[in-house]
């Protein structure tokens, strides 16, 4: 049974929400504000986070970041906003889907069964790869793969959107977050090393590909 982390402060909204999916078959832990979410996500592994961009306590956008950080998490943003800026901003943090209130209790079902589907076709990524995210190991070849936090961080990055281009500043905020040390070269160093360790398997196959002036795809089948 899938489990789905719902964030969100207005309890008709929630209560409708939990019973909806539910009822499609997900276990739903509810939270009212995002340092619960946290406290939760930090007990607990979540399949697929519905984040409120309006909390009390932290902005559905910062708390996006947070709970991404050094994890895999489909998230779906649910907002009363419906400014083209704001579904912009979701997109760019790598949300997986955008839902602006009222909003059909169906259709959000429906919205994150397509979401979990997504995700576990990268989690059990088909060709070379094989990622355990719950165990955050990653096999290449059948052999698990000696990763360090960040390394690890950016190939499952690149893992959850086989041959989509991330821009250095998508992978900078899924993995490094506000690491403060950290700049877009950071991202091309650990880009090298990775790229090291695979060839000490596969000397051949180069499946992390630079698209210059764009950032870093994954061919998850070379």
């Amino acid at each position: 049974m899938p489990r789905i982390l719902l964030v969100e402060d207005e309890a008709a909204i929630a209560d409708t929400v939990v019973y909806a999916l539910q009822a499609d078959g997900h276990d739903v832990v509810h939270c009212l504000t995002g340092g619960e979410a946290l406290r939760e996500a930090r007990r607990s592994h979540f399949e697929l986070a519905l984040l409120d961009v309006g909390l009390p306590d932290i902005n559905g956008f910062a708390l996006c970041r947070e709970l991404r950080h050094g994890r895999e998490l489909p998230v779906i943003f649910l907002t009363a906003q419906g400014a083209e800026a704001d579904r912009l901003l979701g997109f760019e943090l790598g949300a997986d889907d955008y839902i602006a209130k009222p909003f059909s209790p169906r259709e959000l079902a429906a919205r994150v069964r397509v979401a979990l589907r997504r995700s576990g076709a990268s989690a059990a990524t088909p060709g070379r790869f094989e990622h355990d995210a719950e165990g955050r190991r990653i096999r290449y070849c059948g052999q698990v793969l000696d990763l360090t936090r960040y390394e690890y961080g950016l190939l499952a990055a690149l893992l959850q959107r086989p041959g989509a281009v991330l821009s250095r500043a998508q992978l900078m905020d899924r993995v490094w977050g506000e690491a403060l040390d950290s700049g877009d070269r950071t991202v091309d160093t650990h880009v090298k090393t990775l790229r090291a360790k695979l060839h000490e398997i596969d000397g051949e196959a180069e499946p992390i590909h630079t698209h210059r002036g764009l950032g870093y795809s994954l061919d998850a089948g070379g």
